[in-house]
Protein backbone atom coordinates (compact mmCIF):
# COMPACT_ATOMS: atom_id res chain seq x y z
CA UNK A 1 0.00 0.00 0.00
CA UNK A 2 1.40 3.41 -0.96
CA UNK A 3 1.71 6.27 1.57
CA UNK A 4 -1.11 8.11 -0.24
CA UNK A 5 -3.49 5.17 0.36
CA UNK A 6 -2.84 5.43 4.09
CA UNK A 7 -4.27 8.98 4.21
CA UNK A 8 -7.98 9.60 4.92
CA UNK A 9 -10.11 9.61 1.75
CA UNK A 10 -7.04 8.72 -0.26
CA UNK A 11 -5.75 12.30 -0.18
CA UNK A 12 -1.99 12.60 -0.13
CA UNK A 13 -0.75 15.24 2.27
CA UNK A 14 2.10 17.45 1.19
CA UNK A 15 5.12 17.30 3.52
CA UNK A 16 5.70 20.33 5.72
CA UNK A 17 8.97 22.01 4.80
CA UNK A 18 10.44 24.66 7.04
CA UNK A 19 12.86 27.22 5.71
CA UNK A 20 16.11 27.15 7.65
CA UNK A 21 18.75 29.85 7.59
CA UNK A 22 21.97 28.48 6.10
CA UNK A 23 23.94 29.56 9.19
CA UNK A 24 21.63 27.44 11.37
CA UNK A 25 22.24 24.21 9.47
CA UNK A 26 25.28 23.35 11.57
CA UNK A 27 27.19 24.65 14.55
CA UNK A 28 25.90 26.72 17.49
CA UNK A 29 24.01 29.86 16.55
CA UNK A 30 25.15 33.30 17.67
CA UNK A 31 22.07 33.54 19.90
CA UNK A 32 22.89 30.24 21.60
CA UNK A 33 26.48 31.34 22.15
CA UNK A 34 25.35 34.57 23.80
CA UNK A 35 22.86 32.69 25.99
CA UNK A 36 25.55 30.26 27.15
CA UNK A 37 27.92 33.13 27.94
CA UNK A 38 25.18 34.89 29.92
CA UNK A 39 24.40 31.72 31.87
CA UNK A 40 28.10 31.22 32.62
CA UNK A 41 28.39 34.79 33.86
CA UNK A 42 25.51 34.18 36.26
CA UNK A 43 26.83 30.70 37.19
CA UNK A 44 23.44 29.28 36.19
CA UNK A 45 24.42 25.61 35.94
CA UNK A 46 20.95 24.20 35.06
CA UNK A 47 20.58 26.75 32.25
CA UNK A 48 23.99 25.87 30.77
CA UNK A 49 23.13 22.17 30.84
CA UNK A 50 19.72 22.80 29.29
CA UNK A 51 21.24 24.86 26.46
CA UNK A 52 23.81 22.23 25.43
CA UNK A 53 21.62 19.16 26.00
CA UNK A 54 20.10 19.06 22.47
CA UNK A 55 23.40 19.81 20.71
CA UNK A 56 25.46 17.30 18.73
CA UNK A 57 28.91 16.64 20.30
CA UNK A 58 30.59 18.36 17.34
CA UNK A 59 28.46 21.46 17.91
CA UNK A 60 29.35 21.46 21.60
CA UNK A 61 33.01 21.35 20.56
CA UNK A 62 32.43 24.38 18.30
CA UNK A 63 30.75 26.15 21.20
CA UNK A 64 33.74 25.52 23.45
CA UNK A 65 36.08 26.89 20.79
CA UNK A 66 34.11 30.16 20.65
CA UNK A 67 34.41 30.76 24.39
CA UNK A 68 37.17 32.82 25.96
CA UNK A 69 39.80 31.09 28.15
CA UNK A 70 38.08 31.89 31.46
CA UNK A 71 34.62 31.11 30.08
CA UNK A 72 35.97 27.83 28.71
CA UNK A 73 37.44 26.84 32.08
CA UNK A 74 34.14 27.56 33.85
CA UNK A 75 32.11 25.80 31.14
CA UNK A 76 34.19 22.62 31.42
CA UNK A 77 33.99 22.68 35.20
CA UNK A 78 30.20 23.00 35.07
CA UNK A 79 29.54 20.45 32.31
CA UNK A 80 32.22 17.90 33.19
CA UNK A 81 29.65 15.33 34.36
CA UNK A 82 27.27 15.73 31.38
CA UNK A 83 29.54 16.48 28.41
CA UNK A 84 29.88 13.55 26.00
CA UNK A 85 33.24 11.89 25.41
CA UNK A 86 32.84 12.38 21.65
CA UNK A 87 32.86 16.15 22.19
CA UNK A 88 36.49 16.01 23.28
CA UNK A 89 37.48 14.12 20.14
CA UNK A 90 35.98 16.90 17.99
CA UNK A 91 38.02 19.69 19.62
CA UNK A 92 40.96 21.34 17.87
CA UNK A 93 44.29 19.86 18.99
CA UNK A 94 45.33 22.77 21.21
CA UNK A 95 41.98 23.00 22.98
CA UNK A 96 41.80 19.24 23.37
CA UNK A 97 45.14 19.31 25.17
CA UNK A 98 43.86 22.12 27.37
CA UNK A 99 40.73 20.13 28.26
CA UNK A 100 42.61 16.88 28.82
CA UNK A 101 45.13 18.62 31.10
CA UNK A 102 42.27 19.61 33.41
CA UNK A 103 41.10 16.01 33.84
CA UNK A 104 42.27 13.46 36.37
CA UNK A 105 43.62 10.14 35.00
CA UNK A 106 40.44 8.38 36.16
CA UNK A 107 38.21 10.89 34.36
CA UNK A 108 40.29 10.71 31.21
CA UNK A 109 40.27 6.91 31.31
CA UNK A 110 36.48 6.97 31.45
CA UNK A 111 36.37 9.25 28.40
CA UNK A 112 38.81 7.07 26.46
CA UNK A 113 36.81 3.93 27.28
CA UNK A 114 33.65 5.45 25.80
CA UNK A 115 35.27 6.43 22.50
CA UNK A 116 35.92 4.33 19.42
CA UNK A 117 39.45 2.95 19.53
CA UNK A 118 40.74 5.29 16.80
CA UNK A 119 39.55 8.40 18.67
CA UNK A 120 40.88 7.00 21.93
CA UNK A 121 44.34 6.42 20.44
CA UNK A 122 44.34 9.96 19.03
CA UNK A 123 43.84 11.38 22.53
CA UNK A 124 46.39 9.09 24.17
CA UNK A 125 49.13 9.67 21.60
CA UNK A 126 49.37 13.36 22.52
CA UNK A 127 49.97 12.68 26.23
CA UNK A 128 53.44 12.45 27.72
CA UNK A 129 54.56 8.91 28.59
CA UNK A 130 53.97 9.23 32.34
CA UNK A 131 50.43 10.57 32.04
CA UNK A 132 49.66 8.14 29.21
CA UNK A 133 50.64 5.23 31.43
CA UNK A 134 48.57 6.60 34.33
CA UNK A 135 45.49 6.60 32.11
CA UNK A 136 46.17 3.15 30.65
CA UNK A 137 46.59 1.67 34.12
CA UNK A 138 43.00 2.64 34.99
CA UNK A 139 41.49 1.22 31.77
CA UNK A 140 40.22 -2.40 31.88
CA UNK A 141 42.72 -4.96 30.59
CA UNK A 142 40.70 -6.02 27.50
CA UNK A 143 40.48 -2.43 26.25
CA UNK A 144 43.99 -1.49 27.32
CA UNK A 145 45.70 -4.16 25.19
CA UNK A 146 44.06 -2.87 21.99
CA UNK A 147 44.98 0.74 22.78
CA UNK A 148 48.58 -0.13 23.63
CA UNK A 149 48.95 -1.99 20.35
CA UNK A 150 47.42 0.95 18.48
CA UNK A 151 50.07 3.26 19.98
CA UNK A 152 52.85 1.03 18.62
CA UNK A 153 51.98 1.81 15.00
CA UNK A 154 53.80 4.67 13.24
CA UNK A 155 52.30 8.13 13.56
CA UNK A 156 49.97 9.09 10.68
CA UNK A 157 49.62 5.42 9.66
CA UNK A 158 46.53 3.32 9.03
CA UNK A 159 47.20 1.54 12.34
CA UNK A 160 46.67 4.80 14.21
CA UNK A 161 43.71 5.75 12.01
CA UNK A 162 41.80 2.45 12.23
CA UNK A 163 39.22 1.43 14.79
CA UNK A 164 39.20 -2.02 16.30
CA UNK A 165 35.42 -2.23 16.40
CA UNK A 166 34.26 -4.22 13.36
CA UNK A 167 32.09 -7.20 12.36
CA UNK A 168 33.91 -10.29 11.06
CA UNK A 169 32.07 -13.52 10.18
CA UNK A 170 33.36 -16.98 9.12
CA UNK A 171 33.42 -17.96 5.47
CA UNK A 172 31.25 -21.04 6.03
CA UNK A 173 28.28 -19.12 7.47
CA UNK A 174 25.10 -18.29 5.62
CA UNK A 175 23.10 -15.06 5.75
CA UNK A 176 20.76 -16.34 8.47
CA UNK A 177 23.64 -17.20 10.79
CA UNK A 178 25.19 -13.78 10.22
CA UNK A 179 21.94 -11.94 10.94
CA UNK A 180 21.32 -13.98 14.10
CA UNK A 181 24.85 -13.17 15.23
CA UNK A 182 24.23 -9.45 14.73
CA UNK A 183 20.97 -9.58 16.65
CA UNK A 184 22.30 -11.60 19.58
CA UNK A 185 25.72 -10.00 20.06
CA UNK A 186 25.88 -7.00 22.37
CA UNK A 187 29.48 -5.95 21.74
CA UNK A 188 29.11 -4.56 18.22
CA UNK A 189 30.21 -1.21 16.77
CA UNK A 190 27.66 1.58 16.98
CA UNK A 191 27.95 2.09 13.21
CA UNK A 192 29.23 -0.31 10.56
CA UNK A 193 28.67 -0.74 6.85
CA UNK A 194 30.03 -4.14 5.88
CA UNK A 195 30.46 -7.65 7.19
CA UNK A 196 34.03 -8.83 6.64
CA UNK A 197 34.24 -12.50 5.71
CA UNK A 198 37.37 -14.21 7.07
CA UNK A 199 38.94 -17.63 6.68
CA UNK A 200 40.15 -19.88 9.51
CA UNK A 201 43.34 -17.82 9.87
CA UNK A 202 41.30 -14.61 10.31
CA UNK A 203 42.40 -13.30 6.93
CA UNK A 204 39.76 -11.30 5.03
CA UNK A 205 38.61 -13.04 1.85
CA UNK A 206 35.57 -10.90 1.04
CA UNK A 207 32.99 -8.45 2.30
CA UNK A 208 29.21 -8.24 2.30
CA UNK A 209 27.44 -4.90 2.36
CA UNK A 210 24.72 -4.77 5.01
CA UNK A 211 22.17 -3.78 2.36
CA UNK A 212 22.98 -6.91 0.35
CA UNK A 213 22.86 -9.17 3.40
CA UNK A 214 19.42 -7.86 4.39
CA UNK A 215 18.02 -8.43 0.88
CA UNK A 216 19.41 -11.97 0.55
CA UNK A 217 17.61 -15.20 1.60
CA UNK A 218 18.60 -16.59 4.99
CA UNK A 219 19.93 -19.81 3.45
CA UNK A 220 22.22 -17.99 1.00
CA UNK A 221 25.89 -18.70 1.67
CA UNK A 222 28.05 -15.67 2.41
CA UNK A 223 30.67 -17.05 0.01
CA UNK A 224 28.12 -16.78 -2.82
CA UNK A 225 27.08 -13.16 -2.22
CA UNK A 226 30.29 -11.62 -0.92
CA UNK A 227 32.42 -9.14 -2.86
CA UNK A 228 35.79 -10.79 -3.35
CA UNK A 229 37.62 -7.68 -4.54
CA UNK A 230 38.49 -6.21 -1.13
CA UNK A 231 40.91 -3.29 -0.84
CA UNK A 232 43.18 -4.31 2.03
CA UNK A 233 45.00 -1.60 3.97
CA UNK A 234 48.35 -2.55 5.57
CA UNK A 235 48.58 -1.23 9.12
CA UNK A 236 51.77 0.70 8.34
CA UNK A 237 50.35 2.43 5.24
CA UNK A 238 50.58 6.23 5.41
CA UNK A 239 47.23 7.88 6.09
CA UNK A 240 47.59 10.06 2.99
CA UNK A 241 47.85 6.91 0.86
CA UNK A 242 44.77 5.53 2.63
CA UNK A 243 42.87 8.72 1.79
CA UNK A 244 43.91 8.39 -1.86
CA UNK A 245 42.66 4.79 -1.93
CA UNK A 246 39.26 5.83 -0.56
CA UNK A 247 39.03 8.65 -3.09
CA UNK A 248 40.15 6.49 -6.01
CA UNK A 249 37.74 3.62 -5.35
CA UNK A 250 34.87 5.50 -3.63
CA UNK A 251 35.17 3.39 -0.48
CA UNK A 252 33.05 3.72 2.65
CA UNK A 253 35.22 1.44 4.75
CA UNK A 254 38.26 -0.77 4.26
CA UNK A 255 39.78 -3.58 6.37
CA UNK A 256 43.21 -3.12 7.95
CA UNK A 257 45.57 -6.09 8.12
CA UNK A 258 48.83 -6.77 9.95
CA UNK A 259 52.07 -7.99 8.37
CA UNK A 260 50.67 -11.54 8.33
CA UNK A 261 47.53 -10.48 6.48
CA UNK A 262 45.21 -10.98 9.47
CA UNK A 263 42.27 -8.64 10.01
CA UNK A 264 42.94 -6.24 12.92
CA UNK A 265 40.74 -3.20 12.25
CA UNK A 266 38.80 -1.05 9.83
CA UNK A 267 39.19 2.47 8.45
CA UNK A 268 35.93 4.32 7.85
CA UNK A 269 35.16 7.23 5.58
CA UNK A 270 34.54 9.72 8.42
CA UNK A 271 38.17 9.35 9.51
CA UNK A 272 39.38 9.64 5.93
CA UNK A 273 37.47 12.92 5.48
CA UNK A 274 39.36 14.30 8.47
CA UNK A 275 42.68 13.14 6.99
CA UNK A 276 41.91 14.78 3.65
CA UNK A 277 41.02 18.02 5.44
CA UNK A 278 44.21 17.92 7.55
CA UNK A 279 46.50 17.14 4.62
CA UNK A 280 44.97 19.87 2.45
CA UNK A 281 45.31 22.37 5.29
CA UNK A 282 48.89 21.33 5.92
CA UNK A 283 49.84 21.76 2.25
CA UNK A 284 48.18 25.18 2.09
CA UNK A 285 49.90 26.44 5.26
CA UNK A 286 53.30 25.13 4.17
CA UNK A 287 53.06 26.70 0.72
CA UNK A 288 52.46 30.16 2.18
CA UNK A 289 55.22 29.65 4.74
CA UNK A 290 53.09 29.49 7.88
CA UNK A 291 53.81 25.88 8.75
CA UNK A 292 52.06 23.92 11.46
CA UNK A 293 49.87 26.36 13.38
CA UNK A 294 46.69 26.53 15.38
CA UNK A 295 44.23 29.38 15.75
CA UNK A 296 43.99 28.70 19.47
CA UNK A 297 47.73 28.52 20.18
CA UNK A 298 49.25 31.15 22.48
CA UNK A 299 50.79 34.13 20.69
CA UNK A 300 54.37 33.22 21.61
CA UNK A 301 54.06 29.74 20.08
CA UNK A 302 52.59 31.10 16.86
CA UNK A 303 55.28 33.79 16.70
CA UNK A 304 58.06 31.22 17.15
CA UNK A 305 56.70 29.01 14.36
CA UNK A 306 56.35 31.90 11.93
CA UNK A 307 59.72 33.45 12.71
CA UNK A 308 61.48 30.40 11.29
CA UNK A 309 59.92 31.05 7.90
CA UNK A 310 60.53 34.79 8.18
CA UNK A 311 64.24 34.05 8.64
CA UNK A 312 64.17 32.17 5.32
CA UNK A 313 62.47 35.20 3.75
CA UNK A 314 65.17 37.45 5.22
CA UNK A 315 67.89 35.34 3.60
CA UNK A 316 66.01 35.51 0.28
CA UNK A 317 65.82 39.30 0.42
CA UNK A 318 69.50 39.59 1.32
CA UNK A 319 70.45 37.51 -1.73
CA UNK A 320 68.19 39.69 -3.91
CA UNK A 321 69.80 42.81 -2.42
CA UNK A 322 73.24 41.50 -3.41
CA UNK A 323 71.99 41.10 -7.00
CA UNK A 324 70.62 44.66 -7.02
CA UNK A 325 73.86 46.05 -5.61
CA UNK A 326 75.71 44.82 -8.70
CA UNK A 327 73.76 47.32 -10.81
CA UNK A 328 74.12 50.45 -8.68
CA UNK A 329 75.60 52.38 -11.59
CA UNK A 330 72.71 51.58 -13.92
CA UNK A 331 70.12 52.45 -11.26
CA UNK A 332 71.94 55.74 -10.53
CA UNK A 333 71.89 56.62 -14.20
CA UNK A 334 68.22 55.66 -14.65
CA UNK A 335 66.30 56.26 -11.37
CA UNK A 336 63.08 55.08 -13.07
CA UNK A 337 64.43 51.52 -12.82
CA UNK A 338 64.00 51.63 -9.04
CA UNK A 339 60.29 52.35 -9.53
CA UNK A 340 59.68 49.53 -12.04
CA UNK A 341 62.13 46.97 -10.66
CA UNK A 342 59.80 45.29 -8.12
CA UNK A 343 57.20 44.59 -10.83
CA UNK A 344 59.05 41.77 -12.56
CA UNK A 345 59.96 40.03 -9.31
CA UNK A 346 56.42 40.31 -7.91
CA UNK A 347 54.72 39.07 -11.10
CA UNK A 348 57.12 36.14 -11.40
CA UNK A 349 56.70 35.22 -7.74
CA UNK A 350 52.89 35.28 -7.88
CA UNK A 351 52.81 33.29 -11.12
CA UNK A 352 55.15 30.73 -9.58
CA UNK A 353 53.03 30.32 -6.45
CA UNK A 354 50.03 29.55 -8.67
CA UNK A 355 52.00 26.81 -10.44
CA UNK A 356 53.40 25.39 -7.19
CA UNK A 357 49.94 25.18 -5.64
CA UNK A 358 48.58 23.26 -8.62
CA UNK A 359 51.62 20.95 -8.79
CA UNK A 360 51.68 20.14 -5.06
CA UNK A 361 47.97 19.35 -5.12
CA UNK A 362 48.41 17.15 -8.21
CA UNK A 363 51.21 15.25 -6.43
CA UNK A 364 49.02 14.76 -3.35
CA UNK A 365 46.13 13.37 -5.41
CA UNK A 366 48.44 11.21 -7.58
CA UNK A 367 47.36 13.03 -10.74
CA UNK A 368 51.04 13.50 -11.43
CA UNK A 369 54.06 11.53 -10.23
CA UNK A 370 57.76 11.94 -10.74
CA UNK A 371 57.59 9.16 -13.37
CA UNK A 372 54.48 10.10 -15.34
CA UNK A 373 53.02 13.16 -17.06
CA UNK A 374 56.12 15.16 -16.07
CA UNK A 375 57.09 16.59 -19.45
CA UNK A 376 53.48 17.19 -20.44
CA UNK A 377 52.90 19.24 -17.27
CA UNK A 378 56.19 21.13 -17.64
CA UNK A 379 55.55 21.99 -21.28
CA UNK A 380 52.00 23.11 -20.49
CA UNK A 381 53.15 25.41 -17.66
CA UNK A 382 55.89 26.84 -19.88
CA UNK A 383 53.30 27.62 -22.54
CA UNK A 384 50.87 29.10 -19.99
CA UNK A 385 53.69 31.18 -18.49
CA UNK A 386 54.72 32.44 -21.93
CA UNK A 387 51.16 33.37 -22.91
CA UNK A 388 50.53 35.25 -19.68
CA UNK A 389 53.96 36.86 -19.86
CA UNK A 390 53.29 38.21 -23.36
CA UNK A 391 50.02 39.77 -22.22
CA UNK A 392 51.51 41.47 -19.16
CA UNK A 393 54.71 42.39 -21.01
CA UNK A 394 52.61 44.29 -23.56
CA UNK A 395 50.53 46.00 -20.86
CA UNK A 396 53.33 46.92 -18.47
CA UNK A 397 55.86 47.65 -21.20
CA UNK A 398 53.46 50.16 -22.75
CA UNK A 399 52.67 51.74 -19.38
CA UNK A 400 56.36 51.98 -18.52
CA UNK A 401 57.21 53.61 -21.85
CA UNK A 402 54.37 56.14 -21.56
CA UNK A 403 55.00 56.83 -17.89
CA UNK A 404 58.68 57.70 -18.27
CA UNK A 405 58.64 58.67 -21.96
CA UNK A 406 61.32 56.09 -22.78
CA UNK A 407 60.34 53.44 -25.32
CA UNK A 408 63.49 51.37 -24.74
CA UNK A 409 62.55 51.13 -21.06
CA UNK A 410 59.22 49.63 -22.06
CA UNK A 411 60.94 46.95 -24.13
CA UNK A 412 63.35 46.17 -21.28
CA UNK A 413 60.49 45.79 -18.81
CA UNK A 414 58.52 43.58 -21.22
CA UNK A 415 61.52 41.38 -21.95
CA UNK A 416 62.30 40.88 -18.27
CA UNK A 417 58.64 40.09 -17.62
CA UNK A 418 58.61 37.34 -20.26
CA UNK A 419 61.83 35.82 -18.99
CA UNK A 420 60.80 35.74 -15.32
CA UNK A 421 57.23 34.50 -15.80
CA UNK A 422 58.36 31.69 -18.10
CA UNK A 423 60.96 30.75 -15.52
CA UNK A 424 58.26 30.82 -12.81
CA UNK A 425 56.19 28.33 -14.83
CA UNK A 426 59.19 26.02 -15.20
CA UNK A 427 60.51 26.30 -11.63
CA UNK A 428 57.02 26.11 -10.09
CA UNK A 429 56.67 22.66 -11.65
CA UNK A 430 60.19 21.28 -11.45
CA UNK A 431 61.03 22.27 -7.86
CA UNK A 432 58.07 20.38 -6.25
CA UNK A 433 58.69 17.38 -8.53
CA UNK A 434 62.39 17.31 -7.64
CA UNK A 435 61.68 17.59 -3.91
CA UNK A 436 59.12 14.79 -4.13
CA UNK A 437 61.62 12.62 -6.03
CA UNK A 438 64.25 13.24 -3.33
CA UNK A 439 61.82 12.27 -0.56
CA UNK A 440 61.08 15.76 0.80
CA UNK A 441 57.66 17.31 1.31
CA UNK A 442 57.25 19.58 -1.76
CA UNK A 443 54.77 21.82 0.07
CA UNK A 444 57.31 22.70 2.75
CA UNK A 445 60.31 23.96 0.80
CA UNK A 446 59.12 24.68 -2.73
CA UNK A 447 57.79 28.16 -1.91
CA UNK A 448 61.00 29.63 -0.46
CA UNK A 449 63.14 28.12 -3.24
CA UNK A 450 60.84 29.54 -5.90
CA UNK A 451 60.65 33.00 -4.32
CA UNK A 452 64.43 33.21 -4.14
CA UNK A 453 64.86 32.35 -7.82
CA UNK A 454 62.05 34.60 -9.14
CA UNK A 455 63.24 37.56 -7.08
CA UNK A 456 66.88 37.20 -8.03
CA UNK A 457 66.24 36.39 -11.70
CA UNK A 458 63.58 39.09 -11.91
CA UNK A 459 65.97 41.77 -10.69
CA UNK A 460 68.90 40.35 -12.67
CA UNK A 461 67.00 40.13 -15.96
CA UNK A 462 65.46 43.60 -15.66
CA UNK A 463 68.62 45.40 -14.54
CA UNK A 464 70.82 43.32 -16.85
CA UNK A 465 68.70 44.17 -19.91
CA UNK A 466 68.65 47.81 -18.83
CA UNK A 467 72.44 47.84 -18.61
CA UNK A 468 72.75 46.36 -22.09
CA UNK A 469 70.13 48.29 -24.02
CA UNK A 470 69.42 51.62 -22.34
CA UNK A 471 71.41 54.53 -23.65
Amino acid sequence: MSPAENQPNGVERAPIVETVDEEELYGPSQELLQNVKAALQEADIPQVEALIEPLHPADVADLIEHLGPEERRLFLEITKHVIEAETISHLEDTLREEVVDQMRPEELAEVVSELDSDDAVEILENLDEERQQQVLDVIPQEDRAALEEGLTFPEDSAGRLMQRELVAVPLHWNVGQAIDYLRNTQDLPDDFYSLYVVDRLNKPVGSVALSRAIRSPRDANLSDIMETEVRLVPADMDQEAVAYMFRQYALISAPVVDTGGKLIGVVTVDDVVRVIDEEAEEDLLNIVGVGDTDFHDPAHKTAFRRIQWLVVTLINTLIASVVISRFEGTIGQYPSLAVLMPITAAMGGNAGVQVITVTVRALATKEITANSNVWRIISKELLVGFMNACIFAAILGTLGALWFGHIELGFVLGGAMIFNMVWAGFAGTVIPLAMDRLGFDPATGAGPFLTTTTDCLGFFSFLGLATLFLR
